[in-house]
Parts: C-alpha cells; sequence; structure tokens
C-alpha cells in the first residue's frame, strides 16, 4: 500500500510522518518550531525533519501534503504562505520549496481544511457531507465541507473562522481587526490576557474560551447551513468538558433557525494525530485529482 509524507507545520511544532490510503499514520517525527526572522533557518529545520522521516522509514512516498498556519496567497502555480503565527514567512513559496528538497509533487494547504478533510476522511465527521472543523491551539483555524466538497476559496483561505469577530471592540488581532476568535480564545491569546500559559488558565477563562468558540460556530451554522462543527487543538481538547459544555450551550442559544437549530460540536476524533492524519489527505487529494 502506498504512502504519501505528511507535513504539519504550526507556531510551535513541525511534524512529518507518513499517511497511507487507510489514513494510518507512521513514522511520525516533530521538533519544536523555531523563532526568530530567518526564513531559511525555518525552512532548513522542516527539511531536516522531513529527511528524517525518509531515513527512518526508507519508505518512497507517492507525494507531500502540507497542513500549514495561514494565509496562504494564491501565486499562479507557485503559490505561498504567510502564517501569522511564523513571522520569519512572509509569502514564502513552500511548495516550490519542499517540491526542490524532496523530489516529490507537493500540495500545501492550510492546517485546519487539512484538519477537516482528515475528521472527514477517518474521524468524527467521517461520512457527513456537510461540516465545519477547527483548530483551537496556539492560533484558530478553521475548514469546512459543503455538500461533500472541501471549500477553498479565491486564494484558498476559505473557511477561516479565527477572524469570525465574536468581541466587536475586542482585542487586537494580530490581523488588525479587533474582537476575532483568534485574539479572544488562541493560546496565545489567553496566555497574553492570564500572563501565564494556556495550560494553566482558569475555569472562568476555560469556560469563556467555549463560549466564544460556540458563538463563532453557530455563525457559520447560520450562514452556511450546516449541522455539524468538530474541534480540535491543544487549548480546546485541554480544557476538556468545561469548554465543549460552554461551547454547546452558546451554540444551542445561537443557532436558532429552522436549518441551524440542534447544530452540534463535537471533539474531533483523531487527537494529536490529526494535524498528520489532515497533511496525508492534502497529499492523497493532489494525487486524486491529478
Amino acid at each position: 500500500m502506498g504512502v504519501v509524507l505528511a507535513v504539519d507545520i504550526g507556531g510551535t511544532k513541525m511534524a512529518a510522518g507518513l499517511v497511507d490510503r487507510a489514513g494510518r499514520l507512521t513514522g511520525e517525527t516533530r521538533i519544536a518550531t523555531p523563532t526568530g526572522t530567518d526564513a531559511e533557518v525555518l525552512f532548513s529545520a522542516l527539511t531536516e525533519v522531513v529527511d528524517e522521516v525518509r531515513r527512518a522509514t526508507g519508505a518512497e512516498p507517492e507525494a507531500v501534503g502540507v497542513g500549514c498556519g495561514g494565509p496562504m496567497e494564491a501565486s499562479g502555480d507557485d503559490p505561498t504562505v504567510s502564517p501569522l503565527n511564523i513571522g520569519a514567512w512572509r509569502r514564502f513559496p513552500l511548495a516550490r520549496r519542499l517540491a526542490a528538497n524532496t523530489g516529490l509533487r507537493v500540495a500545501v494547504d492550510n492546517d485546519a481544511k487539512a484538519l477537516v478533510l482528515g475528521e472527514g476522511w477517518v474521524g468524527a465527521a467521517a461520512g457527513e457531507r456537510d461540516h465545519l472543523a477547527m483548530v483551537v491551539s496556539t492560533g484558530v483555524g478553521g475548514g469546512i465541507v459543503l455538500d461533500g466538497r472541501l471549500l477553498d476559496g479565491a486564494a484558498g483561505n476559505a473557511g477561516h473562522i479565527g477572524h469570525v469577530i465574536v468581541e466587536p471592540r475586542g482585542r487586537l488581532c494580530p490581523c488588525g481587526a479587533r474582537g476575532c476568535l483568534e485574539a479572544e480564545a488562541s493560546g496565545t491569546a489567553i496566555a497574553a490576557v492570564t500572563g501565564r500559559p494556556a495550560t494553566e488558565a482558569p475555569a472562568e477563562v476555560r469556560a469563556r474560551t467555549g463560549t466564544l468558540v460556540g458563538r463563532a460556530v453557530a455563525s457559520v451554522a447560520n450562514l452556511l447551513d450546516l449541522r455539524l462543527a468538530c474541534v480540535a487543538g491543544s487549548v480546546a481538547l485541554g480544557y476538556g468538558a468545561v469548554f465543549l459544555d460552554a461551547a454547546r450551550a452558546e451554540v444551542a442559544a445561537s443557532s436558532r433557525l429552522d436549518f441551524s437549530r440542534g447544530t452540534e460540536i463535537r471533539f474531533g476524533a483523531l487527537g494529536a494525530d490529526g494535524p498528520l492524519i489532515g497533511a496525508g489527505a492534502v497529499g492523497w487529494r493532489l494525487l486524486d485529482e491529478s
């Protein structure tokens, strides 16, 4: 059975592994994402992770699928990435550079869009034709499947729920707006507000985070006529029942249209493997659509 090389790039870690046609992940390697502003230092660290997976497994992947923080920018055949939480990369030609390094075809997508593919493939949304998936972690991102099709958008950024406004005139977001979900509920924002790591947040902050996520989910459900949201990421999963109960209560209070009433929010089923399985799904999508 063939495999694709799956790569996950986030603000705190970079990881790679192999994902087969059944969604099974093997050979995972991860490191902390280097800090600093040198784009080449960051890319060099990424290639070391990728090369280590190939050396350790001896596998010959068919392609590379990448989930990376956004936003992305479509530039013809040379799309670029400018992750808000990775300052070293601005309009960085990740697909082209990684293809040159690996000798393989490469597809790059937003990490949360990769997650929605993974959860719809072998996770909490398997078999569902309409659903949203979210990552609530260092940042906040999302992806949407409607009528069984992943929404891409003009530049590949569709579904970016992290920039739905949940607190008018709230905290300043890295995007420049105020009150975005990412500015209020991400791990970075929580640490900035509380003065300590997001993992140490008190119960009231955990509940507020769930409420704000639920508010954003309800807005998407009302807008797009979907009734399932899967939420993953270290903040959401780490906050557990306090977070999920608050999110469900807010969704119930704010999804009141006939078609959105009863919208369900649940944790993703892929856990810590979700980002790489999702990246693998991006790679298989590339092969299936070519």
